[in-house]
């Protein structure tokens, strides 16, 4: 195939058209563990409190690399030397870097496998595709495990200020609705600058560092942290525990066979090998769906109640607080369900059960959002900004939840 044809334009909702650099990184885009993708939501079960939140990860990963694009030109413009491999692997690093996400995305990382972040699963993509491409992802690989010792670019995929943040917040406020989440990711870009290999914001970008980290508070609680979304992934998480629990009781579920198998599984990071991710990279959205609509029919109770839950949208009651919660304040819901319904307390846990959230729109102990002064000094945006809330943002706020049956179950 002629090379030009792969010079292919995405037209996207937020920013027109995005064009596919070179034919290297078409061809990964054409392959089937990206197209997968197309089939994982970014935001998990959000579209049962925002009904247009059905956006993929596949829209994410294209609008990250449509970003790095516009870094990668800005910092050149100021004169920051970014070689062609360079670029390469910054566009690579970027459009991979949730390649590992399973399906409803965070939901599933702690259900499927254990003790394996989305992270490592897309390392071992990456060095999967590494392979197939004659090692031409190896600088990728290493921006993306920040080992690549020009710290900004590694900066650029994973920090306080990267393209992945530039681009969900933006995206994830655009298809929710929610217009308070909206940054404007293309001024925020605009004001990027290198010094002494670390990643800056010019100081007339204060404004819009605000603006984002303002935004990114309001999206936890608004949005990711919604109640109504947390408990449809607590129900969600539970339906593959329960589930698994099954499979080892040798009960007979119907699902597809990749979902099968990482039932029958304990898969943890030192058994996640070539052949469990080639299985992996079957498995998205549309295995849980059709599982949860054939076990809502199931005999066992507590797969089948969880899982109507789910399908039609009738949860458990949550409740949010901002003190721990007391075990006793459940004792009495759980007693009422195994009277009810004679069941065991195993099985009335799976109802009733409590939790907590825990949000940080800025954590400066790890990374800092440095403010390049126009005196040439280097300021921490909290410490540069005249907003005395940004203080207030640095805190890490925990929240806790319990969640129980409404009366009618």
């Amino acid at each position: 195939m002629p090379t030009n044809n792969k010079l292919k334009i995405f037209n996207d909702p937020i920013y027109g058209f995005i064009t596919i650099p070179n034919s290297l990184i078409f061809d990964i885009i054409q392959h089937k563990y990206f197209q997968r993708l197309r089939r994982i939501s970014q935001m998990g079960l959000s579209y049962l409190v925002y009904p247009g939140a059905h956006h993929t990860r596949f829209h994410h990963a294209l609008g990250c690399m449509h970003l790095m694009q516009k870094a990668i030109n800005v910092l050149r413009f100021k004169g920051v030397v970014i070689a062609d491999d360079e670029e390469n692997g910054l566009l690579i690093a970027i459009l991979l870097h949730d390649i590992g996400h399973g399906p409803f995305s965070h939901a599933m990382e702690h259900s499927i496998v254990n003790d394996i972040s989305h992270e490592e699963i897309s390392l071992r993509f990456m060095e999967e595709l590494n392979e197939e491409f004659n090692g031409s992802l190896t600088l990728a690989i290493s921006i993306f495990k920040g080992e690549y010792p020009r710290k900004f670019m590694c900066e650029l995929i994973s920090s306080q200020l990267d393209m992945d943040r530039a681009d969900y917040l933006k995206r994830d406020s655009f298809y929710t609705g929610v217009a308070e989440g909206n940054i404007n990711s293309e001024r925020l870009i605009t004001m990027l600058n290198v010094v002494d290999d670390q990643l800056v914001v010019e100081e007339k970008g204060i404004y819009s560092v605000e603006k984002f980290l303002v935004a990114r508070r309001f999206m936890y609680w608004q949005v990711y942290l919604h109640k109504t979304s947390l408990v449809a992934e607590q129900l969600l998480t539970r339906i593959l525990k329960r589930a698994k629990e099954l499979v080892h009781q040798d009960t007979k579920l119907n699902c597809s066979a990749p979902l099968l198998h990482f039932l029958n599984s304990e898969i943890n990071e030192k058994s996640f090998n070539t052949g469990n991710l080639e299985i992996f990279a079957k498995l998205d959205d549309y295995d849980i769906v059709a599982a949860m609509k054939d076990w809502q029919y199931h005999e066992d109770f507590v797969l089948s109640n969880l899982c109507e839950m789910i399908i039609n949208r009738d949860l458990l009651k949550i409740k949010l607080k901002n003190k721990p919660i007391k075990s006793s304040e459940l004792i009495a819901y759980s007693n009422l369900l195994m009277d009810k319904y004679n069941i065991s307390k195993t099985e009335a846990d799976y109802f009733v059960f409590q939790g907590e959230i825990t949000n940080q729109a800025y954590e400066n102990k790890k990374q800092h959002i440095n403010i390049l002064l126009k005196s040439g000094k280097i300021k921490d945006i909290v410490k540069a900004s005249d907003q005395l809330n940004l203080k207030a943002l640095s805190k890490p706020v925990t929240k806790y939840y319990k969640c129980c049956p409404k009366n009618k179950m």
